[in-house]
């Protein structure tokens, strides 16, 4: 009996053992396809995305983004500083604290470089609050988050191919940092349309 015991045991074992390995197999395949993707989309538009990556730098770099990001870091507005994300969500698009973000001069240069290809695009102070943008962001403050963080590191940012939760549309982030002089300030963040970045 206790034989009979053991050599069951052993038998869940080993077919444990096969379906471990399937489950192995099955999640390698899994990375590879998805590596396949990734490939396929590096090879066909990440040279676009470079490209306008550092075309997004230029932008970062002008006076009319960098005094305002260093004006708002100097001295946050009180109605920044005591917005939080509960209250954010439940403002409308139409809101006048949230229209001001898309009637201010840095909102009005990026508009001024906006192309098909650009989805959506905000500026963050150091804080990662919002100093501008072209339309009202899913979150008021992207601090914490690598799209503001590695920028104030002084390096760029890309993020993965998804889809929008603010604008609805299939896009890739990039992040750039805005300098003053050697020190990141700020961030910029631009979504570009896979779509339209296709068709170029």
């Amino acid at each position: 009996m206790r034989n009979q015991t053991l050599t069951n045991h052993l038998n869940l074992s080993l077919k444990n053992n096969t379906m471990f390995k399937k489950s192995l197999l099955i999640f390698a395949l899994l990375g590879a396809s998805l590596n396949l993707i990734a490939e396929g989309f590096d090879a066909a538009l990440q040279a676009k995305v470079g490209a306008l990556t550092k075309q997004v730098q230029t932008w970062a770099a002008d006076p009319v983004i960098v005094n305002a990001v260093k004006a708002y870091n100097a001295a946050p507005p009180a109605d920044s500083t005591a917005m939080n994300q509960d209250k954010w969500k439940a403002l409308p698009i139409l809101d006048p604290f949230v229209r001001g973000f898309t009637k201010n001069p840095v909102a009005e240069f990026i508009k001024s470089k906006k192309t098909d290809v650009v989805s959506e695009a905000f500026v963050s102070g150091a804080d990662g609050n919002k100093v501008a943008f072209l339309a009202k962001t899913t979150s008021w403050c992207h601090k914490c988050k690598p799209k503001h963080d590695v920028p104030m590191t002084g390096k760029t940012w890309q993020g993965p191919v998804e889809v929008d939760e603010s604008t609805g549309l299939q896009q890739v982030q990039v992040s750039v940092p805005v300098l003053e002089g050697d020190k990141a300030i700020g961030s910029l963040v631009v979504g570009l349309s896979t779509t339209k970045l296709g068709k170029e």
